[in-house]
């Protein structure tokens, strides 16, 4: 569940990767890599004789994220909608180009890394369909020892960054509408595996996802404070991580395009409703996860799937452009017009 944070200079690099392995069929074929996919249904099962091909790739490695998928195949849920879903790892350029290529119909990605996409000179075939934890989880983690308690408290502290425009803007802009002088934080570029350890050597502070790495600080006994972005500055509770899909999928095949976020629906709901059994249903899947890790981090997510909002998937318009206009604001982007690279039109109602 590591995140990537945008890196606005990259945008020149992702149009030219679009550009060089694009193709005119939106259609994807199933990856031969797939980790999983759903079996045929036999004829006495009740089940389609022919299920429609899906390829879902994800954003990094299976995790708690990710969780609703695996429940959807494990239940059958995508076959009882007519689909076999194949769920590949993301190759080296990214799940969105690959969606955006047409070798699959539907990615992961988190709506920062999505910029590039958005302020693009070409068109770029990618739209987000649905929001998979409806706040944004991640923030500043720090051993409670340590102090920093709000982030004024990361003045003279080791942060450790990835040296990314769009990550340091946003660290400077908490950092400031606490009072603190971010000139006064330690950056130091490293980019952090582990996150137990690194808090207990010379790394004071850490930018995680607290489903994942701030349930394993939980689980090694330490006692830390947790920074949320989004309760400093409300536009920093963008999307992360969303479904991303090919626009010339749904727009050829849109009924598909329903068929498969229902699905995936249910089994984030599951996932919601019961997420002891739902963290043995990712365990089954992937068992290099350790099942007690799962577990925690499944029960805390439960919560957060769909937070206040009745519609798993829904993408709020103001929050979704919020973020969007704060980056152009602080010349960190282009412009993104509002209601730009987001629908919520094929959400089970």
């Amino acid at each position: 569940m590591k995140k990537r944070v945008l890196v606005m200079s990259l945008a020149a690099a992702f149009v030219m990767s679009f550009a060089a392995c694009s193709s005119s069929s939106s259609s994807a074929a199933p990856a031969s890599s797939a980790e999983t996919s759903a079996e045929s249904a036999e004829e006495e099962s009740g089940a389609p004789e022919e299920l429609k091909e899906i390829t879902l790739v994800l954003d990094w490695t299976p995790n708690t994220n990710h969780t609703g998928i695996y429940v959807a195949i494990e239940e059958g849920y995508y076959e009882e909608a007519g689909l076999s879903v194949n769920v590949i790892q993301p190759p080296e350029d990214g799940a969105t180009m690959m969606v955006a290529s047409g070798k699959a119909q539907f990615g992961i990605d988190f709506q920062d890394y999505l910029t590039p996409v958005f302020t693009s000179e070409d068109e770029i075939p990618v739209v987000a369909v649905a929001a998979i934890i409806q706040h944004n989880t991640s923030g500043i983690v720090s051993l409670k020892e340590d102090g920093i308690d709000t982030p004024k408290g990361l003045e003279g502290k080791n942060y450790a960054t990835w040296d990314l425009p769009t990550e340091k803007a946003m660290i400077q802009n908490i950092v400031e509408a606490d009072g603190g002088d971010f000139s006064k934080v330690n950056l130091i570029p490293e980019y952090i595996t582990d996150v137990v350890s690194a808090l207990q050597q010379d790394i004071d502070a850490v930018w995680i996802y607290y489903a994942w790495d701030g349930i394993a600080t939980e689980r090694a006994g330490l006692d830390t404070n947790m920074i949320y972005f989004k309760d400093i500055t409300p536009e920093f509770d963008y999307y992360s991580p969303v479904f991303v899909a090919n626009t010339g999928f749904l727009e050829e095949d849109p009924e598909t395009a329903k068929a498969f976020l229902a699905a995936t629906a249910k089994g984030y709901e599951f996932a919601i409703a019961d997420p002891d059994t739902a963290a043995k249903i990712l365990c089954d899947a992937v068992p290099e996860l350790d099942l007690d890790m799962v577990t925690e981090s499944q029960e805390w997510l439960a919560d957060q799937y769909k937070a206040e909002v009745e519609q798993w998937g829904y993408i709020d318009p103001s929050r979704w452009d919020a973020f969007y206009a704060w980056l152009y604001e602080n010349g960190l982007s282009d412009e993104i017009p509002a209601g730009t690279g987001f629908t919520n039109d094929y959400l089970p109602e």
